[in-house]
């Protein structure tokens, strides 16, 4: 078994960011399994080109056989499973690439896993690890005085993704305690930073605010989320797959409980401040409220106590402090913006909005 780690989807808006996290920090070599659907972005990646320390490898974690080789091949000591379909909307309009993906795909690469897992000798079989990156998503809805998620909360998923998503943990904890596979699974909340694709609140406020489009808030803007920096998720995952109890669960949150109108008008004060209006006024003009979603969760928050107490991880960036680097990221990243608000982003946010009346 070699140093290396293997990652899937790790061209994504999480992944990509601990791809460079990892090798801005280490030579540990990492194998990086994407399918390149349209979240996924080989410009994210644009700083690795050249540096033999990254193998991109294009293809689906459902190719049992390309899984199975890439493992024989490389021999890594650990897997960690960024790859998922992801979006709630993109789930209520057509569920079955969630199953495919995040069910489907999920078992075929625990399953290679656990082939080549038992091959290894008994200490690369201790020291081996299978990471997987799931979402608060799968425990439900809060109300407004609930607390927040724990590791020992039901799931209640209520989207086709927060379903595809639980399916996939729950296939991670069989592997474990039939197989004894070693596996970790992690549950965050809502991610925010570089590299987001923009169909997600904060970039696609970023792109339409600039674009002088309206702002699309599902409801009446008071869904809440704890938003969590993808710097400070990339540094609990290290941490996790570094230190944490095989067979164990850890939720990984920002501790910062917004509404998504009071994280619009935050990105709209932001950019008055940094990128006035060229006829004056606010973007906070700019802001139309939405039919919601179908089944639209009201509240998540996320318990990260046993993350911490157990390992020491604390998020280092505040919600002001993280939505300003991201603010600034997108501003001096114009033309990765454009590059993927191309034709097919622009069909699915007409198909996404369109029939939903102001």
């Amino acid at each position: 078994m070699n140093e290396a780690i293997l990652v899937t989807g790790g061209a994504g808006f999480i992944g990509s960011n601990f791809v460079l996290d990892w090798l801005a920090r280490c030579d540990v070599p990492i194998v990086n399994l994407d399918k390149l659907t349209y979240a996924g972005n080989l410009e994210n990646l644009a700083s690795l080109r050249g540096d033999d320390r990254h193998v991109f490898v294009r293809g689906d974690i459902g190719d049992r056989h390309l899984v199975g080789s890439l493992l024989a091949e490389y021999r890594p000591r650990a897997i960690v499973n960024f790859a998922a379909e992801s979006h709630v909307d993109r789930s209520i309009h057509g569920p079955e690439d969630f199953i495919q993906t995040n069910v489907v795909g999920t078992f075929h690469l625990l399953d290679e896993a656990r082939r080549y897992w038992e091959g290894l000798n008994p200490r690369d079989r201790a020291a081996f690890r299978f990471l997987h990156v799931s979402t608060d998503e799968v425990y439900g809805s809060l109300g407004p005085e609930d607390p927040p998620f724990s590791e020992t909360t039901p799931y209640a998923p209520n989207s086709p993704y927060a379903a595809s998503k639980a399916a996939s943990d729950h296939l991670v904890r069989a592997y474990h305690h039939t197989y004894h596979l070693p596996t970790l699974t992690t549950n965050c909340s809502n991610n925010y930073g570089p590299y987001q694709f923009p169909e997600k609140l904060i970039p696609l406020v970023l792109h339409h605010a600039l674009a002088g489009k309206p702002l699309p808030i599902y409801g009446d803007g008071g869904n809440v989320r704890d938003w969590l920096y993808v710097a400070d998720h990339c540094a609990a995952i290290r941490l996790v797959l570094e230190r944490g109890r095989v067979g164990e669960t850890y939720n990984i949150g920002g501790c910062n409980e917004k509404t998504n109108l009071e994280v619009v008008h935050m990105l709209c004060d932001i950019l008055d401040e940094v990128r006035p209006k060229t006829g004056g006024g606010s973007y906070r003009d700019q802001i139309a409220f939405v039919t919601d979603r179908p089944g639209h969760d009201r509240r998540y928050a996320i318990d990260a106590s046993k993350l911490m107490h157990e390992l020491g991880w604390q998020p280092r960036e505040s919600f002001e402090s993280g939505i300003r680097k991201t603010v600034q990221w997108y501003l001096a990243h114009g033309e990765w913006v454009a590059h993927v608000t191309s034709g097919e982003y622009r069909a699915w946010i007409t198909k996404n909005y369109a029939e939903r009346a102001a």
